[in-house]
């Protein structure tokens, strides 16, 4: 199978990607801004002896989509599966948002799954498997997190309406859910490094399982909803946080 990956160079998806890359996965890498992170990452995958092309996109953008598929399509080696885990980072709340940037933040945070797989669908087969990168936010209000946390609420509901369309073509469509992980959006969502640091103890320490989220924690769960032991999994949205926001 070959995988594409948005988001697929840096953070969450970078970590994924690695995993996946490490079993012997084909790989197409979505990036967007970070030509620097680009190269850096299929160096990585490239050492691992495995076919590897990073494209650059906006996933935002339905027609920048059509070019991470087709270079989906030319390195595919049976069923193409996608992790969507790109996403753009607007810290705001909803009443200061501008709303040209919460907009933008919207399609490229919910929307954009749409995009992929309206796009892939020629291209999806049976067996093959969608996993969007969500997130606690999309069900929890964090501080700043209203662009993000929309959007991810947005997707999921958009995985919910799609089962129906996508099952009977025996494409899978689910989600995972990271808890608390120390990239560099932390900062940015945050406003400064020594924020980040703060916010990631404190995470750390309110955590039941006694530490932030690491990369082969939902990693492996992506994995396995990408292989055909999930072949009745549907619709699901997985939460791999160590027991961060179990409700009360």
């Amino acid at each position: 199978m070959t995988v594409l990956v948005t988001g697929g160079t840096k953070g969450i998806g970078l970590a994924i990607a690695g995993h996946l890359a490490a079993r012997g996965q084909p790989l197409v890498l979505g990036w967007n801004s970070d030509r620097d992170a680009a190269d850096a990452a299929v160096a990585r995958i490239e050492a691992l002896g495995v076919p590897v092309r990073a494209v650059q996109a906006q996933v935002g953008d339905p027609d920048q989509v059509s070019r991470l598929v087709e270079a989906a399509g030319e390195l595919a080696s049976g069923p193409l599966h996608i992790v969507h885990s790109a996403a753009a980072i607007y810290p705001t709340a909803l009443l200061e948002a501008d709303l040209d940037l919460f907009t933008q933040a919207i399609q490229t945070n919910g929307l954009s799954l749409l995009y992929l797989v309206r796009k892939a669908l020629p291209r999806l087969e049976r067996g093959s498997s969608v996993v969007f990168i969500s997130s606690a936010g999309a069900h929890t209000t964090l501080p700043n997190y209203a662009a993000l946390g929309c959007g991810k609420a947005l997707a999921e509901s958009l995985i919910r309406y799609l089962v129906p369309e996508l099952a009977p073509r025996g494409i899978r469509i689910n989600a995972v859910a990271p808890g608390l992980v120390a990239t560099t959006s932390v900062a940015r969502m945050t406003g400064s490094e020594a924020a980040a640091e703060r916010a990631l103890e404190r995470g750390a320490r309110a955590n039941p399982s006694g530490r932030l989220t690491e990369g082969a924690d939902y990693a492996a769960v992506v994995e396995f909803l990408l292989s055909p032991a999930a072949a009745f999994v549907q619709g699901q949205v997985i939460h791999a946080n160590g027991g961060a926001y179990v409700p009360g």
